[in-house]
């Protein structure tokens, strides 16, 4: 996989959590350590674009 397609995928996974961590907040029963991983997940993911786009 090239270093292109690789970064789009790592976009759109950060994208789709960032779309689930809306919808979660917004939903009464959501649990806010189930949030809590999700922004932790999408925050390694915007790290390793920042660190891939760098290159």
């Amino acid at each position: 996989m090239s270093l292109t397609n690789h970064l789009e995928e790592l976009r759109r996974k950060h994208k789709a959590l960032s779309d689930q961590v809306e919808m979660e907040q917004r939903s009464p029963s959501s649990s806010d350590a189930e949030i809590a991983q999700m922004k932790k997940r999408k925050l390694m993911l915007k790290e390793e674009i920042t660190r891939l786009s760098a290159h």
